[in-house]
């Protein structure tokens, strides 16, 4: 039995077509990862594989519509894992490994998590610690299945060769998966999407990035939210390709794979692509004749650096894309001048997506070049709402708010170009990570020596941005950074949210309204005679 538009069917359709091509590989050094050795599974050995998932999860009491939680590294089980979810119906909700106890808490509460599939974990003893505090504070238990040795009272096997006794027929309204992403009132957001959502973003994916059977697939982001799923495992399921996992991003682990697996499809931050170009040495040795592009973004690309690599014989592809569905490539194909395609974008208008842009003041459709308005998006990639939502992420004709602003490039383009400007909403993205600022400043609140405080992003050359935090004190105590650090560790926070900088001030600039003005915080800490180290 198979589901027709349906990430089910596509897998049934891939496993079909080539049950003994290569599909999914474990990054080589999953040893360091969590336990077990690597793996190379074929589309028969993934089929089998999820059933034997599903029957495991089964036996812990789960069924179409539980929702589940996951947290594991970028390995083979962590794929499979949503995919057997899929299966029997039952929703995934994937967390970031870097997500501790104040983040999983409220994904448990806000998702309404039953089961939590995990991993022992040499970066994280504590894990099952973490796990049980965050049930705790959801205030309904969470059972955990755990991916380790024989033992465990609830565990993954996925070489038992069982089938859950019955699998679900799903259909392309059926909710898929749960992901988070940082919100700008101080919690993060669940944002629910269905089979039909994640398989049109995927198609968009396959279809501007010229994805077929024979590519191989590296994927360094996580596979819980848009970039890992919709930019890699729906692609790979539609497509019939092999996923080579990699986790985390450790620059010579990934050469490694790039080179012996004969890569033809990665992405990379666009800090890193830099780098490489920079230091040719690095790449001493390294065969990338097979990668036809890579993606980046989450910054504005160097022109130089994209160039660079298409001088190479390798194109670089610019994205931009939210959790939410809103997504922009710029591809040789649509952009062809490498420095163009570095800043900007085609017009995203494609069948079954419509955007606006907005000015945020009078509410006025822009379409003139060299005015800022937000970006917003309606149709078939674009989610229905957040979890809980009051329907303000959408606006009165059902436009998704992407709290971006870009504005139409001046000049005889056809089609138009697009331009990013700046994030309207607050968001910092640390290393591809995105840190919510309100939150943060919430978490900082009840630290004693702190009256108030301005959470902002600073410049990094490898990051793209780091978290700081302008503090102004309550009383004669003055935080140091450690001191911030410590608090916010007690919250039980992901480590990417902990600031690196501190900066005590006597008042914190506003405008008129009293609106903290943080681009003024930004700009001192832009400032060239400034070390933001």
């Amino acid at each position: 039995m198979t589901d027709s538009d349906t990430i089910n069917g596509a897998l049934a359709a891939a496993v079909a077509a080539r049950p003994t091509n290569e599909a999914l590989v474990d990054p080589p050094n999953r040893a360091a990862l969590m336990w077990g050795e690597p793996r190379r599974l074929t589309w028969a050995a993934v089929d089998a594989a999820v059933d034997a998932i599903g029957a495991d999860l089964v036996d812990a009491g789960v069924g179409p519509g539980d929702r589940v939680g996951i947290q594991l590294p970028n390995v083979a089980e962590l794929p499979l894992t949503i995919l057997a979810c899929l299966r029997l119906g039952a929703v995934a909700v994937p967390f970031p490994v870097q997500h501790r106890a104040h983040e999983l808490g409220f994904g448990f509460s806000a998702a309404e998590v039953t089961v939590m599939v995990t991993g022992p974990r040499p970066d994280r003893p504590d894990a099952d610690e973490e796990i049980a505090q965050a049930s705790a504070a959801a205030g309904h238990p969470v059972r955990i299945v755990g991916v380790e040795p024989a033992g465990a009272p609830h565990r993954l096997d996925l070489d038992s060769g069982r089938s859950p006794a019955t699998v679900h027929l799903a259909r392309p309204d059926d909710v898929a998966t749960v992901c988070w992403t940082s919100g700008t009132t101080g919690t993060p957001k669940g944002v629910p999407r269905r089979h039909r959502m994640w398989l049109a973003s995927g198609a968009f994916q396959v279809s501007q990035l010229g994805l077929g059977p024979d590519d191989r697939l590296l994927c360094p982001f996580p596979v819980v939210n848009m970039a890992g799923i919709g930019g890699m495992l729906v692609p790979w399921v539609m497509t019939g390709a092999a996923l080579h996992l990699h986790h985390p991003l450790d620059l010579g682990v990934f050469l490694t794979q790039m080179h012996e697996e004969q890569i033809t499809y990665t992405v990379a931050p666009p800090a890193l692509l830099s780098r490489l170009l920079a230091e040719p040495a690095i790449l001493e040795g390294i065969d990338l004749g097979a990668v036809r592009a890579i993606s980046s973004g989450a910054a504005p690309l160097d022109p130089d650096m994209v160039a660079g690599w298409q001088d190479r014989g390798i194109e670089i592809v610019n994205v931009f894309g939210s959790n939410e569905g809103a997504a922009l490539l710029s591809t040789a194909t649509t952009v062809a001048d490498p420095r163009l395609r570095a800043r900007y974008f085609p017009r995203p208008d494609r069948e079954g997506v419509e955007t606006r842009l907005v000015d945020l003041d009078s509410g006025v459709d822009i379409e003139e070049p060299d005015q800022p308005g937000e970006l917003r998006f309606r149709g078939a990639t674009v989610f229905d709402g957040y979890l809980s939502s009051d329907g303000a992420e959408f606006d009165d004709q059902g436009f998704y708010r992407t709290g971006d602003l870009f504005e139409w490039v001046a000049g005889e383009n056809e089609p138009r170009l697009l331009r990013f400007v700046d994030r309207a909403k607050d968001i910092i993205i640390r290393g591809g990570m995105n840190v919510s600022a309100a939150e943060v400043e919430g978490l900082l609140s009840d630290h004693p020596a702190v009256l108030e405080s301005a959470v902002v992003g600073y410049p990094d050359p490898h990051l793209g941005e780091r978290v700081g935090v302008y503090v102004v004190v309550n009383g004669a105590d003055q935080p140091s950074l450690d001191d911030v650090v410590t608090h916010l560790r007690a919250h039980r926070v992901a480590s990417y949210k902990l600031p690196e900088r501190v900066e005590l001030v006597e008042a914190l600039p506003r405008n008129a309204t009293g609106k903290v003005t943080k681009e003024v915080l930004r700009d001192r800490w832009r400032a060239p005679e400034v070390d933001p180290a």
